[in-house]
C-alpha cells in the first residue's frame, strides 16, 4: 500500500503545479509517440521481409505494412487518437488504440532483427494513458495513474538491465577492459558513417587507467540497480539524477545519447508540481481561460 501511495499522485493537492506536471508528463508522451511513429512510417516501406517476428507480430502478418503506404495510413490514424484525447480531453479511450497501433508501427519497423529501446518507455506511458481511461474516470487519477505506471516500468527497467548484465556475465561486466572493447567498437561504427573519429577527453583518460574505466562501468550498473528506488518519493530525485548521469557518461564514452529517457526522467523524477506552486501567484493561473482550456484538466 505505501508503495502505490509513493508511485502514483491520487492524493496530492490538486494545485495548478499538480495539473501542470501531470499534462507536461502527457503533452510528452503524446509529442514523442508522434515523433517515433512517423520516424518508423517513411522508414518501414524500404524493408521487404519479417526476419524476426515481434509482439503481436507473431500472430498476424507485419509484411502488409511494408506496402501500400500502410505504414503511413497507420502513422495518421495513431497521429489522430492521440491528439484528439490531449488537446479536447474527451474521448481518451483513444489511447488504447493508439497504443495497438503504435505496438504494430514499432513490429513492423523492428521486424529485421535489430531491437533498440529508446522508445519503450514512452510506449509504457502511452500504455499507461490507455488503461486509465479504461480503469478510471476524472483526468486528475487517469493522468495520476498513467504517470505512476510509467515511474514504475521505469524503475523495473532499469534494475531489469543491471539484473541482466549480472547474470550474462556476472560481477566482472565492470571490467575496464569491457568499456576499452566498446569504445573501441563504438569509434569504429562512427568512423564509418562520418569518415572520421577522434576520442574525447574522458575516453582518453579510460584507455589510460583500467581502473577508471571499471569506475565507469561500476558507477552505471550501481545505478541501474538501484533503478527500482525510483517508486519511493524520498529516493526519487537522488536516483534520478544519478541516472541522468549516467546516461551523460555514456554519451560521453560510447557516444550514444538516449535523449528520449533523459527527457522522461527530468520530466517524472522531479518533484515540479511542488516547485511550481511556491512560486506567487500560481493559484490565479488556475483561472486563466486559455491555460485551463489547452494546457490543463
Amino acid at each position: 500500500m505505501k508503495l502505490l501511495q509513493n508511485l502514483f499522485q491520487f492524493d496530492e493537492p490538486d494545485s495548478f503545479g499538480t495539473k501542470f506536471q501531470l499534462r507536461a508528463f502527457e503533452f510528452f508522451t503524446v509529442i514523442y509517440t508522434l515523433i517515433y511513429t512517423w520516424e518508423w512510417a517513411f522508414y518501414i516501406p524500404r524493408l521487404s521481409d519479417v526476419v524476426l517476428p515481434l509482439g503481436l507480430a507473431n500472430y498476424i502478418d507485419i509484411s502488409i505494412f511494408f506496402s501500400n503506404s500502410v505504414s503511413i495510413y497507420n502513422a495518421i490514424l495513431i497521429t489522430l487518437f492521440t491528439v484528439t484525447p490531449l488537446l479536447l480531453k474527451k474521448g481518451r479511450w483513444m489511447y488504447v488504440v493508439a497504443f495497438l497501433l503504435f505496438h504494430l508501427q514499432h513490429v513492423a519497423r523492428f521486424s529485421q532483427g535489430e531491437i533498440p529501446h529508446s522508445a519503450n518507455l514512452v510506449a509504457f506511458s502511452l500504455m499507461g494513458l490507455g488503461l486509465a481511461a479504461l480503469f478510471f474516470k476524472g483526468m486528475k487519477k487517469e493522468l495520476s495513474f498513467a504517470f505512476g505506471f510509467a515511474l514504475f516500468f521505469m524503475g523495473l527497467g532499469y534494475t531489469s538491465a543491471a539484473l541482466s548484465k549480472l547474470i550474462a556475465t556476472g560481477v566482472t561486466w565492470v571490467d575496464g577492459h569491457h568499456l576499452w572493447l566498446w569504445m573501441g567498437e563504438k569509434s569504429i561504427d562512427i568512423l564509418s558513417l562520418q569518415g572520421e573519429f577522434q576520442y574525447n577527453w574522458l575516453q582518453e583518460l579510460a584507455f589510460q587507467s583500467r581502473l577508471l574505466a571499471t569506475l565507469i562501468l561500476a558507477f552505471g550498473l550501481i545505478t541501474e540497480l538501484l533503478g527500482f528506488t525510483v517508486w519511493f518519493k524520498k529516493f526519487r530525485p537522488y536516483i534520478i539524477i544519478m541516472l541522468i548521469g549516467m546516461h551523460v557518461g555514456i554519451d560521453i564514452t560510447m557516444n550514444i545519447f538516449f535523449k528520449t529517457f533523459t527527457i522522461q526522467l527530468i520530466i517524472m523524477g522531479f518533484f515540479w508540481n511542488r516547485y511550481i506552486n511556491k512560486i506567487p501567484g500560481t493559484d490565479r493561473w488556475n483561472e486563466n481561460s486559455f491555460i485551463k482550456k489547452w494546457l490543463l484538466y
